[in-house]
């Protein structure tokens, strides 16, 4: 089941769109890991997603339900950019001021689980304005969580963290999915991180998508292959997926074959010679998740 679909989704800011013509999916329990430089438009579209603006072209269904929706707004819940946090109040305090905007009934038990998920005290009365980045970005995830959604959508979560408060929010994320069930659009250009975590991703670049890809077709991408180019294409590709019982291999639109799998390249070529196959490129093709990203986002001075 789609949990967000958006057709066409568009945001234009006078002469440059934000966001250019965004055909999303987002199926129900993913980790979604939404990539690109700053200024790709990623938070441009989680803003147009949880109504915080409205687009200039397209439309998107949250829960098979339009934006504008009330019931589909419910189900979701948002920290975009910085949590907007009460610093002379705890963190208990400030969940109860968003409880009461939010007209929940009896938010008390629900204040103090949501802390606990978070990983902070209900007993703190420590004011927000000590807490440490991580912190407030764990309390920023407890007040996504009030008024208990099945969508979050996150802006940067990671941004700025020291590497333990990285991974207590790694921790998090990954409970809320599993215990929890929620689906989650993480947005991110922290590449190392999301892939501890994502179960499909999306990379944009200068509004428009690039690419959507599981995990798993990703793990597969970049996995080391062997690459090669005959005069006879097809033929090549059939002699060797019968010689050497191929299983893991593919021939791309432009006559490239991939083979996936551990085979001498000595004997590949000398499979092909003997079969009258002319051998015009071939060698081993190393490519890491960093690499295959950069590659599609513009460029290591993209990120």
């Amino acid at each position: 089941m789609a949990v967000i679909q958006t057709a066409g989704l568009s945001k234009r800011y006078k002469d440059k769109w934000a966001v250019d013509h965004l055909d999303l999916r987002v199926e129900q329990g993913d980790i979604y890991g939404f990539i690109g430089r700053n200024g790709a438009g990623k938070s441009t579209t989680l803003k147009l997603l949880c109504g915080l603006a409205q687009p200039t072209e397209g439309e998107a269904l949250i829960f098979d339900r339009p934006l504008r929706d009330q019931v589909a707004r419910r189900r979701v819940g948002a920290l975009i950019e910085q949590a907007g946090l009460y610093p002379d109040q705890s963190g208990r305090e400030n969940l109860r001021l968003y409880a009461g905007l939010l007209g929940l009934d009896s938010p008390e038990r629900q204040v103090d689980e949501i802390l606990e998920t978070v990983g902070l005290s209900p007993k703190e009365k420590k004011p927000v304005r000590h807490y440490s980045m991580g912190m407030k970005q764990r309390l920023g995830v407890g007040l996504a969580l009030l008024g208990g959604p099945d969508l979050l959508l996150l802006d940067e979560p990671i941004n700025g963290l020291d590497p333990e408060g990285i991974r207590e929010m790694r921790e998090l994320l990954l409970r809320l999915n599993r215990e929890r069930g929620l689906t989650l659009l993480i947005s991110s250009h922290i590449l190392g991180e999301l892939s501890k975590i994502a179960t499909r991703y999306g990379i944009i670049q200068e509004g428009k998508l690039v690419e959507q890809i599981s995990a798993a077709e990703l793990e597969q991408k970049c996995t080391d292959y062997l690459h090669l180019r005959a005069d006879q294409p097809r033929k090549a590709a059939a002699l060797l997926e019968k010689e050497f019982c191929l299983l893991h291999w593919e021939m791309r639109p432009e006559g490239e074959i991939r083979i996936y799998e551990n085979v001498d390249a000595r004997a590949v070529g000398q499979a092909l010679a003997k079969a009258g196959i002319a051998v015009e490129e071939m060698g081993l093709h190393r490519q890491d998740l960093e690499d295959y990203f950069l590659e599609r986002m513009g460029g290591a001075d993209h990120v």
